[in-house]
């Protein structure tokens, strides 16, 4: 009995030796993965990484790694025109099945999934924010985005009619859609009215509806849904065989 117990108690000493070692070797881990990700991606702070799944060092063995979690507070991407960027906030991934060369240079996830928010302000930039006639003596802008329920952009459009300036802007809902895995789509649902001017749908849709390009999200993830939210629009992104560094 005595033996067994000494045994024992050993077995468990070296289990809890074990798990020590293996959450400071994913402690060190994450950490050298969020520093390659921030040199790959040129980003301007270190991004949260977690790998998940335990024991770790066995996934390591194995070459693969069933779970990392990876968090971007502010990105930077691509508009699309070449000229500016668009500010991507609060990006979330989930990548699965994550392979990895012999050296750790490169790292590859079988699929991902997450989140992300454009601000009502960064979507702002896109609109039509100058005046533009839309009818002999009429011309209209857009001067804000809001959230409008169910899903829907609330654009409002400030207009000048013969010289005069409405009082207050007209508001429209708007749906907002996902186009090519890379283009966020503004679509007023009906036509604004200014002064009870009749004006042609084509001209007020230069104004009302636009579209946003999004180019160069991390490893090459591609926009998959879109709504309007409080704080913006909320983003889900997906992607496969997604390039987390090399």
């Amino acid at each position: 009995m005595r033996a067994l117990r000494i045994l024992l108690i050993f077995a468990v000493v070296l289990g809890g030796l074990f798990v020590i070692a293996d959450r400071v070797t994913v402690n060190f881990a994450e950490d050298e993965a969020a520093d390659r990700l921030k040199t790959t991606e040129n980003l301007a702070t270190t991004p949260d990484v977690s790998i998940k799944g335990f024991p770790f060092l066995t996934q390591v063995v194995g070459g693969s790694l069933d779970d990392i979690e990876v968090g971007i507070d502010t990105y930077e991407a691509a508009a699309g025109d070449g000229a500016r960027k668009i500010r991507i906030d609060d990006l979330r991934a989930d990548m699965k099945g994550v392979e990895f060369s012999g050296d750790y240079s490169s790292a590859t996830a079988t699929t991902a999934t997450g989140t992300a928010t454009v601000a009502y302000d960064e979507l702002l930039k896109t609109a039509k924010s100058e005046p533009t006639q839309v009818a002999p003596g009429v011309t209209a802008n857009v001067v804000g985005l809001s959230d409008g329920g169910n899903g829907k952009i609330k654009v409002a459009v400030e207009a000048t009619v013969l010289g005069t300036r409405l009082p207050e802007p007209v508001t429209v809902l708007s749906t907002v859609t996902v186009v090519d895995g890379d283009t966020v789509r503004v679509k007023a649902d009906g036509l604004p009215k200014f002064a009870g001017v009749d004006l042609a749908e084509n001209r007020v849709r230069t104004i009302t509806d636009f579209q946003q390009r999004i180019d160069g999200l991390p490893g090459g993830i591609k926009l998959d849904k879109v709504q309007a939210a409080p704080d913006g629009v909320e983003i889900t992104v997906k992607g496969s065989d997604v390039r987390l560094a090399g």
